[in-house]
């Protein structure tokens, strides 16, 4: 079980009313069609257990759980450039004379054309988790690009989605920074060994730790100087290791090998059921986590 391995956690900023059955009639209708001979991309829902499931959303209690499904055509640069660059001069040998700007960009958009049926796909896949106890959607996006994308498509399916990036008082890096200094963290939180430390200036440079002691003189010298600590890795509880960023995501989620083993008892050929008791123990684990993160950095802003 490890259901996220980012997370980048938004607020709602009024209740969404909608049950959970209205939205998953929402949902179909925009549920993932692969893309025809003529898509660059498409975008849609899928069952969030895959083909274990036909549902659209996976609920417990008061957390949902989506998932998007994207498709994309690949089509190399090179390829696009050469078969282009071939057209053009068959095309000006045969009339005589040099094309248009405009004559090559139609051009181009014929060969992309194509090539597409041709193409190979790549797929991805984004989980949405909507908790309504807390009023809060957590995104599994390594972006905010990607997390923005994705909540899109959820803003045209519900047909809004009043949220906002989730912020505390303190700027992020600031606390992140004390915290390095004095080589102390509060209740329930404890530094691992990789960080990131930026100065406030470009030309100040940015220094990059990994398997390092984070009270160590190197470190120590970098904050002296000016440097602030914008990626931190750290472990809460013994039960969830992370890396915390300035922006407030959370990357490189990984659960105890406690967390990961508590629902061991359930026959794993049951898919569902483990899926869905693996949700709540996540869910239940994480919403504490991030109550308690945002706590330990000084409260979230005021609206």
């Amino acid at each position: 079980m490890n259901f996220f391995k980012n997370a980048i956690v938004y607020r709602m900023t009024r209740d969404i009313q909608i049950s959970a059955e209205q939205l998953e009639d929402a949902l179909k209708t925009l549920a993932f069609t692969p893309c025809s001979s003529q898509d660059m991309s498409r975008s849609g829902w899928v069952s969030p257990l895959g083909n274990h499931g036909e549902m659209l959303t996976h609920v417990a209690g008061n957390q949902i759980l989506l998932c998007l499904r994207k498709e994309e055509k690949i089509l190399p640069s090179t390829v696009i450039k050469e078969t282009l660059q071939g057209k053009i001069e068959k095309l000006e040998s045969e009339q005589g004379v040099k094309l248009r700007k405009t004559e090559k960009a139609t051009l181009k958009d014929e060969v992309i054309h194509s090539l597409l049926p041709r193409a190979f796909s790549k797929y991805s896949q984004t989980q949405i988790w909507i908790d309504l106890d807390k009023q809060r959607i957590i995104v599994d996006a390594s972006s905010s690009k990607r997390a923005e994308d994705s909540l899109a498509l959820l803003r045209k399916t519900l047909g809004s989605l009043p949220v906002i990036p989730l912020h505390t008082e303190q700027p992020v890096e600031l606390t992140l920074t004390e915290w390095v200094r004095n080589n102390d963290t509060p209740a329930g939180f404890m530094l691992h060994d990789e960080a990131e430390l930026k100065a406030v200036l470009e030309e100040g440079g940015i220094a990059k730790f990994k398997k390092q002691d984070l009270a160590s003189d190197e470190i120590a010298t970098h904050i002296e100087a000016g440097k602030y600590v914008t990626q931190l890795s750290m472990d809460w509880q013994d039960r969830i290791k992370f890396t915390l960023t300035d922006s407030l995501m959370l990357k490189k989620i990984s659960l105890s090998d406690v967390l990961k083993e508590h629902n061991d008892d359930i026959h794993h050929d049951d898919y569902a059921q483990r899926f869905d008791a693996d949700f709540i123990l996540f869910t239940g684990e994480f919403s504490v986590l991030i109550d308690e993160l945002v706590s330990a950095l000084g409260g979230e802003a005021k609206a």
